[in-house]
């Protein structure tokens, strides 16, 4: 990794198609798209995801697939708007690094000390090694299901580890109950919620979303509540 954060050595990216509308009246084709076009951007991100995903296992480190794929890859919805998201070991941050170099993808450090960032297929992935405050751990890593996404195996954030670190990241600056309270349905007959509470301790912004799901019936009430 260089001091100033950013990669010297010249790049081998591969080149993108750019979209073009179809153009002709009536009754004329359109020329198809190239094969390895991806048809939007969830597709996108999903190759970037398996490209990465690839990479990683190839190389003997040790991660799990986190953020909206990791939804994804446990039933959600494959809807999928923002950067693939994989979680690591802090002290594996520079070989990590040296591997994407390696495979001709750039490696930026941002002024954040949480994570490192590459683009594949034309996509953000962000390479965490910190969720929610709290450094990645073996063990956390240890609990990941290996679970296909679209065709390739990886491992993958337990639903409660994966939960957890969402609402966890609720605060005053920031509490977008909305963009949450889809994942927990899709995933809260996985999810120990015992241990999610726990784990939250008393921070309101992730106690009110908890109170939300409970109104919402979504997850049963806490034993003592009404």
């Amino acid at each position: 990794m260089t001091q100033n954060g950013e990669e010297t050595a010249p790049l081998r990216r591969r080149e993108v198609t750019e979209l073009r509308p179809a153009t002709g009246g009536p009754g004329r084709r359109a020329a198809p798209d190239p094969p390895d076009l991806p048809h939007d951007r969830s597709q996108a991100i999903l190759e970037a995801t398996k490209q990465i995903g690839a990479l990683l296992k190839r190389a003997g480190h040790l991660f799990a697939l986190a953020g909206s794929v990791a939804v994804y890859a446990h039933g959600g919805s494959r809807y999928l708007q923002h950067d693939a998201d994989f979680a690591i070991l802090p002290d594996d941050a520079d070989a990590v690094a040296a591997t994407l170099r390696e495979a001709g993808l750039p490696v930026r450090v941002p002024p954040e000390d949480w994570l490192l960032k590459t683009a594949c297929h034309g996509q953000n992935v962000d390479i965490i090694f910190a969720l929610a405050h709290q450094p990645v751990t073996r063990d956390m890593l240890d609990r990941a299901h290996v679970l296909p996404v679209d065709s390739v195996l990886m491992p993958v954030l337990c639903p409660t580890d994966l939960i957890h670190s969402l609402i966890s990241a609720f605060s005053e600056h920031y509490c977008d109950f909305g963009a949450v309270l889809p994942v927990a349905r899709a995933v809260r007959e996985k999810v120990d919620w015992d241990v999610v509470r726990a784990a939250c301790g008393d921070q309101p912004m992730p106690a009110a979303f908890l109170f939300l799901l409970e109104r919402l019936h979504v997850i049963d009430a806490q034993e003592g509540q009404p």
